[in-house]
């Protein structure tokens, strides 16, 4: 009886320590100045950010001791990091094989941090930042995203009659046990569009992925979530829609990869189900990254991240300066007025004459 329940136990234990880490953290391509280390570290799920903040070369308010990423080239960031999360798999079986982490603690996150400060630091270049999430309609573009992507389809509405154009994906996927009559497969399928789509896009402004200013991707896709409501796990529609969209982020992958000359990094996460609900504020395609926030108490605002980098940056420029003063007012007091100078050129006479 007590070994029995002592196996029990340790059943239970594994099952929990499972379900904890059974989500990933996939990183596809990555340029060689980011450098992942193989290993099976943990992540938190929520800080996903700051491993994409980091990557990018900007700091972060609290230090990151997760093994998983390395000190890489400091000089030479990726001109792009794209990030999708996958809801409703906790593992996607990819053509080619990346790098993986387990995910614990799977919280909803977002990039909303790494888009502020991208649109902060590089406002004069105007990068692009798209952030999507095409089943619930919310979409965030900033910069040129605003002018590159305004033919992207963002509403069901649009994403639907997309795919019935002529040369939308349906013409070229294998569809296999999915029907483009149901509403839950179309839902899928214009996710995949919209990757497509954006690859496609961008490939005719590739201008855009040769300037100096980062740019930051982030999607998120659900539409394999509600194929498993519908159909259920085990069927084989889920089946097919998860073959068919771990091949078609590896081609989203490698298009994305090569359009920034090897110089992008891309990231997908898999979360079988979030461990909190997310509750967040939708936003316009066209709305301003300022916002306004309340007050009414007259609260001294927080110091930005960066105010360590301009303090410093600023206290030497002043010590700089004082000492050359100093060096110039001393060397100058004490210059021989014999010297055929400038200076002194117009009272060499009197100095003779006295």
């Amino acid at each position: 009886m007590g070994l029995w329940r002592a196996g029990m136990t340790f059943w239970a234990v594994a099952a929990l320590v499972a379900g904890t880490f059974a989500n990933e953290f996939n990183v596809l391509r990555s340029p060689e100045s980011v450098v992942f280390r193989e290993g099976s570290w943990p992540i938190p799920g929520e800080r996903i950010p700051d491993v994409a903040a980091l990557s990018m070369g900007f700091s972060i308010e609290e230090d990151l001791s997760w093994p998983g990423l390395a000190v890489g080239d400091l000089f030479r960031r990726p001109r792009a990091t794209v990030l999708v999360t996958v809801t409703g798999i906790d593992k996607l079986t990819l053509p080619q094989t990346g790098i993986s982490y387990p995910v614990e603690n799977a919280v909803p996150f977002s990039l909303d941090g790494v888009a502020n400060a991208i649109h902060t630091l590089f406002s004069e270049e105007t990068p692009v930042v798209v952030q999507l999430a095409p089943s619930e309609e919310r979409v965030y573009m900033v910069g040129k995203a605003n002018s590159v992507f305004e033919d992207l389809s963002v509403t069901l509405r649009q994403l639907r009659n997309r795919l019935f154009q002529d040369n939308s994906i349906l013409a070229s996927l294998p569809l296999n046990s999915l029907s483009r009559n149901n509403e839950v497969d179309l839902l899928f399928l214009s996710e995949l569009q919209v990757l497509h789509d954006i690859t496609s896009l961008l490939s005719r402004h590739k201008h855009l992925a040769k300037d100096h200013s980062p740019d930051l991707y982030s999607l998120e896709l659900s539409g394999l979530e509600e194929i498993g409501k519908r159909y259920g796990e085990d069927s084989q529609q889920f089946k097919d829609a998860s073959q068919i969209l771990a091949d078609s982020l590896q081609k989203f992958a490698d298009e994305m990869y090569n359009l920034y000359g090897g110089n992008a990094v891309v990231e997908v996460v898999t979360v079988k189900t979030f461990d909190t609900p997310f509750v967040r504020k939708s936003r316009s395609i066209l709305q301003s990254s300022k916002g306004t926030s309340e007050n009414p108490f007259n609260i001294g605002y927080p110091y930005n991240f960066n105010y360590a980098v301009v303090f410093n940056i600023i206290l030497w420029i002043m010590i700089g300066l004082a000492i050359a003063v100093i060096v110039i007012s001393y060397n100058l007091w004490n210059m021989d007025p014999g010297y055929d100078s400038i200076i002194y050129r117009m009272t060499n006479q009197k100095i003779r004459m006295d």
